[in-house]
């Protein structure tokens, strides 16, 4: 079912929090799909000692990985950016 013009609600809140926190914003522009910013997030956990938080989720609770989002529509999102 389509949310606020996504394809989903997982997806639309991934992309909400990637175009609205700064942080997030930068290191999605740094990477050429979302499937490398997913890995990038992982990295940077790693790098911290982050088990937890932004790292594998958006602060609503969306994992980066979630099986329902669209990951072609995230593709295109992030190539605009």
């Amino acid at each position: 079912m389509a949310y606020n013009g996504w394809t989903n609600y997982e997806t639309w809140n991934v992309a909400l929090w990637i175009g609205n926190d700064e942080g997030l914003y930068h290191e999605a522009r740094r990477c050429n799909s979302y499937e490398t910013f997913v890995q990038r997030m992982k990295d940077l956990a790693e790098d911290c000692g982050d088990t937890s938080g932004i790292a594998y989720q958006t602060p609503d609770g969306v994992a980066w990985n979630d099986s329902g989002l669209d990951t072609d529509e995230l593709d295109n999102m992030l190539t605009e950016l």
